[in-house]
């Protein structure tokens, strides 16, 4: 699985860094099913956290989340992330 983050209009400092790792380890159980895993979290008066995820059967997923504090935005960001991937497993569970 390929992780690329971006932080746009700020510099991520490394605890929030830390802090999205750890996060991201929530989703471990689907790492064999995903390409690539490219967030985004851009900075203008409130944070903007996206996430797209490409699987290896060519869907691709998009989040957004809103958030006024960074960490708030991660855990949303996540929570969400986390219950689409559980559904596209799903899918791909029940066609074969």
């Amino acid at each position: 699985m390929n992780i690329d983050i971006k932080a746009v209009h700020f510099t991520m400092r490394d605890d929030a860094k830390e802090y999205l790792d750890r996060k991201i380890a929530r989703i471990h159980n689907a790492e064999n099913m995903i390409i690539d895993l490219l967030i985004t979290i851009t900075k203008d008066k409130d944070f903007t956290a996206e996430a797209t995820v490409n699987f290896r059967w060519g869907v691709s997923i998009h989040v957004k989340e809103n958030e006024f504090e960074l960490n708030p935005a991660i855990d949303k960001l996540m929570d969400r992330l986390e219950a689409k991937i559980s559904k596209e497993k799903e899918k791909v569970k029940e066609k074969r």
